[in-house]
């Protein structure tokens, strides 16, 4: 089908399992498990599911800057849960109805506790350890509003933007053009917030910045869908002064690479159970050779 041709849709819509370029055949319009498989569980109560994508790298951001602070009941295992068909696994339906990471289990208590969608996971974590919440409890509305605000906003960057311009099998000028421009609005919102504030909420760093930075702040970086020229994101000033500060926070470093699986070997840390992971375990020291 090419773009100018009229697609007419059916009374009733059905699915095509070889449509839909990469990533098609791993999704579905069912919910539930597509196979038996147990998930592992390691010594940390915090046991976290998932891969380096920008919601996996939230939590795992989160957890490294908790650690950072000296809060030691944060230690996790964070386990690669690669989104490959894995995540329709028994094991993770269960935790995860919705199949999707970052899935995170709280084995502290004496019933386990599971928790799924990342700004779920980030706000149970800050409550649950007191921490990257606003000091002034009346600048706790301002962080939940710019916290839902990526939780709502990044479908139109990832699943609007990055799929038709990076993802989709053939390129369409209308859905690119439609994605592409609520992007640049986006930016536009948080470029004119900085221009007033170091951080999201104001002088504060909070949960607020991590859950926004690996979507927003990683795309004018130049590391989303190399669309940085095509987005002209040089011209959001501010946006990149923050993106850069985060940048280069030693957890933020740390966070990113937890459950990746792309990039330089040296970058991966697939499995993360302690901190000298960090040190031993990447795969550049795991297979040498690669």
């Amino acid at each position: 089908m090419t773009e100018s041709s009229a697609y007419v849709p059916p009374k009733v819509w059905t699915w095509d399992a070889e449509s839909g370029g990469t990533f098609a055949k791993i999704n579905r319009p069912i919910s539930g498990k597509t196979h038996d498989a147990e998930l592992p569980v390691g010594k940390h109560p915090l046991q976290l599911y998932s891969q380096g994508t920008p919601n996996g790298v939230k939590v795992t951001v989160l957890l490294e800057e908790m650690l950072a602070t000296g809060e030691e009941r944060a230690e996790y295992d964070g386990w690669l849960l690669p989104i490959n068909g894995a995540q329709f696994g028994s094991g993770f339906v269960d935790i995860n109805p919705n199949s999707k990471i970052p899935a995170l289990v709280d084995r502290s208590g004496e019933q386990s506790i599971r928790v799924f969608e990342s700004g779920a996971i980030m706000l149970y974590l800050a409550e649950k350890f007191n921490i990257f919440l606003p000091k002034d409890p009346a600048n706790r509305p301002e962080m939940l509003s710019w916290l839902f605000w990526q939780m709502g906003s990044a479908p139109y960057l990832g699943g609007g933007f990055g799929h038709f311009y990076a993802y989709a099998p053939e390129k369409f000028e209308y859905p690119i053009n439609r994605f592409a421009m609520e992007v640049k609005r986006q930016l536009d919102v948080l470029d004119k917030l900085l221009a007033k504030r170091q951080f999201i909420i104001g002088d504060e760093y909070t949960i607020a910045d991590m859950a926004i930075w690996p979507w927003y702040g990683q795309l004018v970086l130049g590391r989303q869908y190399d669309a940085g020229e095509f987005l002209d994101v040089e011209s959001y000033t501010h946006v990149l002064r923050w993106s850069k500060e985060l940048k280069d926070r030693p957890a933020v470093k740390r966070g990113r690479m937890v459950n990746r699986v792309a990039g330089r070997p040296e970058t991966q840390l697939h499995e993360r159970h302690d901190a000298s992971d960090f040190e031993t375990k990447t795969q550049d020291k795991l297979n040498p050779t690669a």
